[in-house]
C-alpha cells in the first residue's frame, strides 16, 4: 500500500469527525479490515506535521483527537496527493 493510499483511507475513516486515536483505528479496520502496521499515532503524527491531517491533545480523551478539513485536504492536491 502507498502513502496516498494510506490517506485516503484514513480521511475515509475520519469522515467529518473528530475521534480519537482509539476511534480512529478502530473505523480503519471496520471500514477497510485494515490494521496499521506501525503505530497509528505515528502514522497521523507524520500526515499531521505534513498539514494533511489535523491533531491536537484532548484533556477528555487522555489522549489525541484528530480530523481532517478542507485545508488539509487542499493541501494534498497542491502536492499531487489525494
Amino acid at each position: 500500500m502507498n502513502g496516498d493510499e494510506l490517506l485516503g483511507m484514513i480521511w475515509e475513516a475520519l469522515g467529518d469527525d473528530r475521534v480519537g486515536t482509539f476511534e480512529a483505528t478502530d473505523r480503519l479496520e471496520k471500514q477497510f479490515g485494515y490494521r496499521c502496521p506501525d503505530d497509528l499515532v505515528k502514522t497521523l503524527t507524520k500526515y499531521r506535521r505534513a498539514g494533511l491531517v489535523k491533531g491536537e491533545i484532548s484533556m477528555e480523551l487522555g489522549g489525541w483527537v484528530w480530523w481532517v478539513d478542507e485545508e488539509c485536504r487542499s493541501k494534498a492536491n497542491q502536492e499531487g496527493g489525494e
